[in-house]
């Protein structure tokens, strides 16, 4: 009672859903209902804002969202292809579902992860040499789910057309002796003051390294044009943030089957009592959270509204349940009863870059269960 008499002072000063009117008109029974629908539907707001930061660290299986500032994604984020491309698709993009739809009802997807390079253990390294590149795998790569593995490699300017020779080599301890095999040989024309990425297929070592990961010391990169000056940027050096090799690897998912359902769509400004789903769009930068390169924003929606019993035609099962057991309930709540994931581009814990599905984060339709 207090609360809706509390609700009333604020529709007398123009707290209304409108938030238009300044001069005080006299209360009414539709007016006080006005401003309750208008509160309940800002703390499903509000809600909704909270679930979403909570799903997404627990999803990620983070306990507090990773301490990355925006000087050092300008650092790591490569200045590669691949990545550009990614980024290219949430140009003037809210909503960034992007999925293949099958004439079946089933979304086939993948996902992208980037690994950047980083020094190599002490056990392969001859007086502090080398210092690249060691690439820790992620646990989501199975040898079974690789659709490609490539490896990037950024190649300096040169003030002449030349012939580079890219020699990839294994890293081995160096109690075995010779700590370098070479497994990959390469013969590159590159344009005079050009520089260039360059990208290496690493399926057939990235499959060793899955099956055997105790194998995974490293490789070293070398790129000498014809006067014998290495190319290869292999650290952050002055002028070279984002240009570390990196290895891109592709993975498939399982193809899930959806249903299509209905339920009503409103407006902030609409007068439905009813449940319904709202617009809503989630602005990560409001968040703080820098470490999601992107979307930067996307529409999340939210779900509020009465449900009554007579709106559970659909749920004849929950109906009857409450029905027989009006005390043991609160009643039927509006609720989403169908999700749809988001692609997002993201740096883990790891500072690894991830371009992968987030499950149940736009909701599609709201109904009463």
């Amino acid at each position: 009672m207090l609360f809706l008499v509390y609700l009333s002072v604020l529709c007398v000063f123009g707290a209304t859903c409108s938030g238009n009117s300044t001069t005080p008109q006299p209360i009414t029974t539709e007016d006080t209902e006005q401003c309750s629908t208008c509160e309940f539907r800002h703390q499903s707001k509000l809600m909704r804002l909270h679930t979403i930061k909570s799903q997404i660290l627990s999803i990620l299986r983070l306990e507090q969202a990773p301490n990355i500032s925006r000087d050092m994604i300008r650092q790591l984020l490569p200045k590669a292809p691949p990545l550009q491309e990614l980024l290219s698709q949430y140009d003037l993009q809210l909503d960034d579902r992007k999925v293949v739809a099958t004439d079946d009802g089933e979304h086939a997807t993948t996902e992208t992860i980037i690994t950047m390079a980083t020094e190599p253990q002490s056990i392969v390294q001859i007086n502090g040499m080398p210092r690249c590149c060691l690439f820790s795998l992620s646990p989501k790569i199975l040898p079974n789910n690789i659709l490609k593995a490539q490896l990037w490699i950024h190649l300096r300017a040169t003030v002449e057309a030349t012939t580079v020779f890219l020699q990839i080599s294994r890293l081995k301890p160096l109690s075995e002796g010779n700590t370098r095999a070479i497994i990959r040989s390469l013969k590159i024309e590159v344009d005079a003051e050009t520089s260039s990425w360059q990208s290496i297929d690493m399926n057939q070592l990235l499959q060793s390294w899955l099956k055997q990961p105790e194998t995974n010391l490293g490789i070293e990169i070398r790129a000498f044009d014809s006067k014998g000056v290495d190319l290869a940027v292999t650290s952050a050096e002055s002028g070279s943030d984002g240009l570390k090799p990196f290895i891109e690897v592709k993975i498939a998912e399982t193809p899930k089957r959806s249903k299509r359902d209905n339920g009503l769509d409103c407006d902030e400004n609409s007068p439905e009592s009813r449940c319904c789903r709202y617009p809503l769009t989630v602005d990560f930068e409001d968040f703080g959270w820098d470490w999601i390169i992107a979307p930067k924003r996307y529409k999340a929606n939210y779900c509020s509204g009465e449900c009554e019993y007579m709106h559970l035609q659909k749920y004849p099962h929950t109906h009857l349940v409450n029905k027989a057991n009006p005390r043991g309930t609160a009643g039927p709540c509006c609720t989403p009863t169908k999700m749809s994931p988001i692609n997002m581009l993201y740096f883990n814990r790891k500072e690894q870059i991830i371009y992968g599905k987030i499950p149940s984060m736009v909701v599609d339709v709201c109904g009463c269960s």
